[in-house]
């Protein structure tokens, strides 16, 4: 009598699992991939918990991404709060773009990057706040960076006329090569006269868009 067996990709739960044949499956994945796949779809694949995926791959990329590792690599492992993904390095960029015939299109203005930096430091926060501060109508780099989507309406303070709440989106994080905002580099922002806005950072004036 046939019977139908799964052979599991790595060991059941109580047994050791290969953790570099783990490593091996979760690279091809994403390479294949070419963009963020969850811990979740990852575990799904290798029969364990996202938590025991996250931490085999927060461990990877400590060694995939170091400097002086001995076989350097050209790409590195990129980890989020709820997924991964390979990427190349920035400084390899314009061999890249030569390569492929990429155009120079891409790169964003000094007024767009003002516009993305005080959203990154301050969000959520309105367009009004980022008028504000930089001291011009600032309605052309928001719209911009929506496009582009660096940024996204998050919700509407809660005062009259209700404005809309911009916040930094994932891509954002994966194109400037952060795990999250707390990666961001210690620097001093202009901030608006007091009494100008109210502070768009407070939960309590913040109102989640349906």
């Amino acid at each position: 009598m046939e019977t139908n067996t799964t052979i599991p990709l790595i060991p059941p739960e109580d047994e050791v699992p290969d953790i570099r044949h783990m490593q091996r499956i979760i690279e091809s994945i994403l390479f294949a991939a070419g963009h963020p796949v969850t811990y979740a779809k990852l575990a799904d694949v290798l029969q364990v918990t996202p938590s025991v995926v996250r931490r085999t791959v927060e461990e990877y990329a400590a060694e995939y991404n170091r400097e002086d590792s001995p076989l350097p690599r050209g790409i590195m492992l990129l980890t989020f709060a709820d997924s991964c993904q390979l990427c190349t390095m920035e400084q390899y960029g314009q061999y890249i773009r030569e390569a492929l015939g990429i155009r120079r299109g891409g790169n964003l203005s000094a007024s767009s990057i003002e516009v993305l930096a005080i959203v990154a430091y301050n969000e959520p926060v309105t367009r009004a706040y980022i008028d504000t501060v930089r001291g011009v109508d600032s309605s052309y780099g928001v719209n911009s960076l929506c496009e582009k989507h660096l940024i996204e309406p998050c919700g509407r303070l809660d005062v009259p006329g209700r404005p809309v709440l911009y916040r930094t989106t994932p891509d954002f994080l994966r194109v400037f090569g952060m795990q999250s905002l707390a990666d961001l580099p210690a620097i001093d922002l202009p901030k608006p006269p007091q009494g100008d806005v109210i502070p768009e950072n407070s939960p309590a004036k913040t109102e989640t868009a349906p």
